[in-house]
């Protein structure tokens, strides 16, 4: 990553998008690239110029932030900018950066562009990515160590987390849950199982052994997740 940061505003209201506008151009380390009314305008230039930040607003016509956000993959890291509150737990439920409820003070977006750069800081050192998510279940935000994890298990449009003392499940495609992953800890070994590789204690034909677990390995990938875990 070089020295800035490079961003995108997006918002419906042209006052609001000069006043983050603003805002953004008195944070050096900050370097905005474009500015967007909705999320097809959006959509458009992030094709031409990936960013790492966007500043994106929820409720806009046609698909809402949250909407774009859930349908696009890869997305840049996002600070919401918003009036309404309630849109805080599907924030987390996205890994947002922050979630700024306007009117935004210049104070409170400094904050947020703090916490971004570093973020990136933090991202930029090998071995130094955050260890963690937090994941939705019985209806509270949940911790989720990597290190804890032993296997997750897909069941259609929800996962079973199995860490070391407990299990968890929430409502999340195994697909979607692996691009969150560190890919240098975690494997997929199946349509329906992704593995911790460190977990596994023994190998017996297709299955891998994880403490009291057995973990399925598909004739398809047996060679990939074979090697990865042999090495």
């Amino acid at each position: 990553m070089s020295d800035k940061i490079s961003c995108i505003i997006t918002d419906d209201e042209p006052f609001a998008r000069k006043g983050l506008q603003g805002y953004v151009e008195k944070i050096s380390f900050l370097d905005l690239k474009g500015l967007c009314q909705d999320a097809l305008q959006l959509s458009n230039l992030l094709q031409q110029h990936p960013v790492e930040l966007l500043f994106l607003d929820i409720q806009m016509p046609h698909i809402t932030g949250v909407e774009f956000l859930r349908a696009i993959r890869n997305p840049p890291k996002v600070v919401f900018t918003t009036a309404y509150e309630q849109y805080a737990i599907e924030g987390f439920e996205l890994d947002v950066m922050d979630y700024l409820l306007k009117p935004i003070s210049y104070e409170r977006f400094l904050k947020a562009a703090w916490k971004a750069k570093d973020y990136f800081a933090l991202k930029a050192q090998p071995g130094n990515a955050v260890p963690y998510l937090f994941l939705k279940a019985n209806g509270k935000l949940e911790k989720i160590t990597f290190d804890d994890i032993l296997f997750i298990e897909g069941m259609e449009n929800y996962v079973a987390i199995h860490l070391e003392n407990k299990r968890i499940i929430t409502h999340i495609t195994l697909k979607a849950l692996l691009e969150k992953l560190p890919a240098k800890q975690f494997i997929q070994t199946h349509k329906s199982y992704i593995v911790a590789i460190n977990k596994v204690e023994t190998i017996e034909g297709n299955t891998l052994h994880v403490q009291k677990h057995q973990v399925p390995v598909s004739k398809y990938l047996r060679e990939e997740v074979f090697q990865r875990i042999v090495k």
